[in-house]
């Protein structure tokens, strides 16, 4: 018998115990009618061992106990802190103390009593009647540091936000981060829509997506990859601004920045460009900084980052002018696959100069895009979802916001020639059936919906996730997702 199975077999015979003194250990409800943070300052100006008369009743779980004889200490957690509570065998009964001797660290209880300050200086409560909430039957780990702990983290949230406050104040600015964005939103008049989840034609993003299937239709289906097409149709039904905040699934690496299943943004506003959307990128991340962290100054791996706009922008070929030291617009096709061979760099996309030059700029510029920058006028092979610049005719309008070195959005001028974009996505039929499962397939529904016309846009997706962890300067997505994906462990002792 291991460590762990000693302390859960040992905590099952204080279970029966319970239950043979006459207590539930699992009720149906409690009246908690105060929280310990509403206690602490309501009673912060008691003198050292003064007591009042005012009864109050708490619920929570019990993160330290020191039982001493016929009086004891511990503290209890709550959603809004911990508190100390003391308990005595002559305050509460012989029945009800005997109770409190077989709880452990981890057991959720309630309390009534009278709130006091110690001898020490600690605002706590005499408890004056006790109530077991929940028995629990598996110890909660003692230290959290190392790998294999940082492991159980994320596979058991639950245990995580229970030994570590701060992981709950994550996850609380990420609720009020996501309300921020609607805020801006809804008060720039844009409306907020909800688009499905389950597509027949995935698009939007040049990403592998996951498959399912509707029985009674008989009928193969994909997740979501991006919400764009159906966003673009509600522009063509006569809505000017438009927004969704979903789910998005891609079927593509998992690393520090990616999850499988992921949190977007994409809004669209008729009768603007690329322009428009970036100022409107970086006023919702001014925003965003101001209202959780009341500065434009983030910090995040050892770094102080400024939000406030206006943001650098640079093309791509400048980009990878500045930081691989080659002019990509002055190289052949040649010259640019003898470049990524010498390289190493990765790429898969055929002979394709545009793709190449995107897979370049990854590979030797991302890495130095520190302060917020847009990456402007991407080569036109990199979407087919974007109007051609109306300059660079070998480009198109798009940019990409980069902080941190992180991609942290994607913007366009969108296209709306319905002819042009049938083009485009036969042309992406042609590269899918020669093998790259990440083209688009034909839509035929939207091109339709083009041509019955859709006003000239901009569209912007910002990634939620990845706002959420610049804003509270988490290095990694899973710190920021409740439940991050995570791979099958098959021996469960590797926890």
């Amino acid at each position: 018998m291991t460590a762990e199975e000693n302390l859960i077999s040992q905590r099952l015979e204080k279970l029966e115990a319970i239950k043979k003194l006459g207590f539930n250990p699992y009720p149906y409800s409690y009246k908690q009618e105060q929280h310990a943070k509403e206690i602490l300052e309501k009673y912060s100006e008691l003198k050292n061992e003064e007591k009042t008369k005012d009864n109050v009743s708490v619920a929570g779980r019990i993160i330290t106990l020191r039982q001493m004889g016929k009086a004891s200490f511990g503290h209890i957690q709550d959603e809004s802190g911990k508190i100390q509570f003391y308990i005595r065998e002559d305050g509460v009964g012989n029945k009800l103390y005997e109770l409190f001797k077989n709880l452990d660290l981890g057991d959720i209880i309630g309390i009534e009593g009278l709130p006091f300050r110690t001898k020490t200086g600690e605002v706590s409560i005499w408890v004056k009647n006790l109530e077991l909430l929940t028995k629990s039957l598996r110890p909660l780990p003692e230290k959290w540091h190392g790998l294999k702990d940082v492991e159980i983290r994320y596979r058991q949230r639950y245990v995580d936000l229970i030994v570590n406050p701060e992981v709950r104040d994550i996850f609380i600015k990420r609720t009020k981060i996501i309300k921020a964005v609607r805020e801006f939103l809804d008060s720039r008049g844009f409306l907020e829509v909800e688009t499905p989840l389950l597509q027949p034609v995935y698009g939007g993003a040049n990403a592998r997506p996951f498959r399912t299937f509707i029985h009674d239709l008989k009928q193969e289906v994909y997740l979501s990859i991006s919400p764009e097409t159906y966003l673009k149709r509600l522009l063509t039904g006569g809505y000017e601004k438009v927004y969704t905040i979903c789910k998005n699934f891609r079927n593509e690496s998992i690393d520090r920045t990616h999850n499988p299943e992921f949190t977007m943004m994409e809004c669209y506003q008729a009768y603007v460009d690329y322009e428009e959307m970036m100022k409107i990128t970086e006023q919702l991340y001014e925003y965003i900084a101001k209202k959780i962290n009341n500065s434009t100054i983030i910090e995040i791996e050892g770094k102080k980052i400024d939000l406030r706009a206006p943001w650098k922008r640079m093309t791509m070929s400048e980009a990878i002018k500045k930081h691989g030291k080659i002019d990509v617009e002055k190289m052949s096709l040649k010259e640019i696959q003898d470049y990524i061979k010498k390289n190493n760099i990765k790429y898969e996309g055929g002979k394709n100069k545009g793709l190449m030059v995107a897979a370049i700029f990854e590979e030797v510029a991302e890495e130095h895009l520190i302060e917020p920058t847009h990456i402007i006028d991407h080569p036109k092979e990199t979407t087919v979802l974007c109007k051609v610049h109306r300059k660079e005719h070998h480009l198109i309008e798009r940019f990409e916001p980069y902080i941190n070195s992180w991609e942290v959005g994607n913007g366009y001028s969108e296209l709306n020639d319905a002819k042009l974009q049938k083009e485009l996505f036969e042309d992406q039929e042609r590269q899918r059936k020669e093998g790259n499962e990440e083209a688009s397939k034909m839509d035929e529904d939207f091109v339709n919906a083009l041509e019955v016309g859709m006003p000239p846009a901009g569209g912007l997706g910002i990634g939620i996730d990845r706002m959420v962890m610049l804003i509270t300067g988490q290095p990694s997505i899973r710190d920021v997702i409740f439940f991050p994906f995570m791979k099958n462990l098959d021996d469960k002792k590797e926890l």
